[in-house]
């Protein structure tokens, strides 16, 4: 995977980044999938980080796993009292947007609005609250915003109803919040990243089933088809890098097995 680091460790608007090591940060859905992986590349990079996500007992058992410099915090990240409370309680210096919805996999005609629609009500919302919250207390100069999006985002997931419309939607908000925050002049960084579909996470395992049942074929297969898997261990060290002060203010990337590169 190509990780260059960049050197820049200010942001676009003046601040300080890249402080990890005794910082605090926020990672939504962090219970599983990449969320535990970017929690752990976090606390591998010396930062405390705040888990939030509904599932009491994933959380419970993903601080064991992780040690005491995970605290779970069980909420609903969709919940818009939640990201204010969180940023007060906890002033982070990072917040990694990870949660968001297992889109029912079905083809269009086969899917009611409500499931059609439950990534916007989820991972939009997400995206929009705590983006929101981040600019209104403000966070910290030298703060960062990541919200992770998804390579569905930029050609279609027509097995996932509204969820490529959703997750273009939330590249979408963090750069609205990246324009923000330059007007104001707060210092904080709002990027975005786009992971490749993978059957290591549990929503990519069944949009790689769907897939291939689509294609008459068996799932190992289609991944075989696919090239080199993502491994959400590059999620994790991806979002370090950015954490640490890789990418100008607003910018995207996209990441997969074989790259870790900004869009355009």
């Amino acid at each position: 995977m190509n990780t260059t680091n960049s050197n820049d460790s200010t942001s676009s608007s003046g601040g300080t980044t890249g402080e990890l090591a005794g910082g605090v940060a926020i990672v939504t859905g962090a219970s599983r999938g990449f969320g535990r992986a970017i929690a752990t590349a976090l606390i591998e990079a010396g930062a405390r980080v705040v888990g939030v996500a509904r599932d009491r007992a994933a959380l419970a058992e993903t601080a064991d796993a992780l040690g005491d410099r995970f605290e779970p915090y069980p909420a609903d990240v969709a919940d818009f009292s939640v990201p204010g409370r969180v940023i007060d309680a906890y002033r982070p210096r990072l917040i990694v947007l990870n949660a968001g919805a297992r889109p029912l996999p079905r083809a269009l005609h086969q899917l009611t609005w409500e499931s059609f629609s439950e990534a916007w009500d989820t991972d939009v919302r997400q995206a929009f609250a705590w983006n929101r919250e981040a600019l209104l207390a403000p966070l910290d100069p030298g703060s960062t915003v990541i919200s992770v999006s998804s390579r569905a985002a930029l050609a279609g997931s027509p097995l996932s109803g509204g969820y490529a419309g959703a997750k273009a939607t939330v590249r979408f908000v963090a750069g609205y919040a990246a324009d923000e925050s330059e007007r104001a002049g707060l210092g904080v960084r709002f990027l975005s990243l786009l992971p490749d579909l993978t059957p290591a996470t549990g929503l990519g395992a069944a949009a790689v089933a769907a897939y291939a049942r689509r294609l008459g074929i068996g799932a190992e297969e289609f991944v075989r088809r696919r090239g080199p898997e993502l491994a959400p261990e590059q999620v994790g060290r991806a979002v370090v890098d950015l954490a640490r002060g890789k990418g100008e203010n607003g910018a995207a990337y996209s990441v997969t097995a074989e790259a870790f590169e900004q869009l355009g």
